[in-house]
């Protein structure tokens, strides 16, 4: 498997700025920096809701359901509110059903459409997990000041306004 922290060394990028006057030499290395971050994240968060027999995926579900109101979540808000496709959505509420963590209901004013319920053992699972998850979110973070904190986020927006960059066709 490549990882991201097998792009290239500085040595390597300034060799590539020589050839490619276009490359900013800070830019490419903010952005890999920002890469290998997000990547040993994601693993590690991955590594954690394994623990509880979860993905990413799954955990948004649940927390989205945690918060809705007695009506549930159709299928489709789900898959919005989570930011998938509904095959997406689909394939993860099926594995949750078959845990007992969710459970589909008949839309109340429209038997059509299907309502997504968190059970009583999903409420468990949230409440047995969400202590340990709140607190290694909160060591994560652990080495940043409070201010740092808000200065990371303000920065992290403004990222988020460049992807447009890597889109356009």
């Amino acid at each position: 498997m490549v990882t991201l922290h097998s792009f290239p060394d500085q040595q390597a990028i300034l060799n590539l700025a020589k050839r490619y006057p276009q490359l900013d030499i800070a830019s490419v290395e903010t952005c890999l920096a920002f890469l290998n971050t997000t990547a040993d994240v994601y693993q590690a968060l991955d590594v954690h809701f394994a623990r509880y027999e979860l993905s990413m995926g799954k955990f948004t579900i649940l927390m989205q359901l945690l918060q809705a109101d007695e009506q549930g979540l159709t299928p489709s808000e789900c898959a919005e509110k989570c930011g998938v496709t509904r095959a997406t959505i689909t394939g993860l509420l099926d594995g949750l059903e078959r845990k007992e963590l969710v459970t589909r209901k008949p839309y109340p004013s429209d038997r059509r459409m299907l309502s997504i319920h968190l059970t009583d053992k999903g409420q468990q699972l949230l409440c047995q997990m969400l202590p340990d998850h709140f607190c290694r979110t909160t060591n994560l973070m652990a080495n940043l000041t409070d201010t740092e904190k808000k200065t990371l986020i303000e920065l992290l927006s403004k990222v988020k306004a460049g992807t447009p960059a890597i889109l356009k066709p």
